[in-house]
């Protein structure tokens, strides 16, 4: 059975936006996109929400001749991958192998995970906060960056009380560049 796995980037307070919507002090650098890359390389499908797929179909059409192999082996691992967005208002989507579903549906992700070959990952923080407080996260990956935000969108939903085991640490030499 596949694992569904949530992973983000978050300030050392818990956001993964500032309260601007801004998340540009979040961006990893190659070090950190290398260890990102290596946790994406076994998904072979992305649960977003609206927000989150909007930002993340970048992937789909950027021009990556010239870029570091960071990039490059990014780009290939979002557009080889299926993609499902979550949205009530999103009429037409503009990346390949990608879908839309009007709700989320627990009982659907739960036969997605027995069916699915290669894991999945969801990504944004309310989606995230839903398949939580379902009870359906596998795996929870976050990648805190040294900085205070002081408020915005939080990486994890609140009212939800889940007990969790650390697997894993590591700490990374420069982390995440401004």
């Amino acid at each position: 059975m596949a694992k569904l796995i949530y992973s983000a980037i978050a300030s050392l307070d818990g956001y993964v936006e500032d309260e601007h919507g801004q998340f540009g002090w979040a961006r990893p650098d190659e070090e950190v996109h290398a260890f990102v890359n290596d946790l994406e390389r076994p998904i072979g499908t992305y649960l977003y929400g609206r927000r989150m797929y909007e930002t993340m179909v970048f992937w789909e059409t950027v021009s990556t001749s010239g870029e570091p192999a960071v990039l490059r082996d990014y780009a290939e691992l979002w557009r080889t991958a299926d993609k499902i967005v979550y949205s009530r208002t999103l009429e037409e989507v503009s990346s390949a192998r990608t879908r839309i579903e009007r709700e989320f549906d627990p009982d659907a992700i739960r036969a997605l995970k027995r069916a699915a070959a290669a894991d999945i990952s969801i990504g944004g923080s309310e989606l995230a906060g839903q398949a939580l407080a379902a009870g359906l996260l596998d795996e929870l990956h976050l990648l805190l960056y040294p900085i205070t935000v002081g408020g915005g969108k939080s990486a994890l939903a609140h009212h939800v009380r889940s007990d969790l085991e650390l697997i894993d640490e590591r700490r990374f030499q420069s982390g995440p560049t401004p």
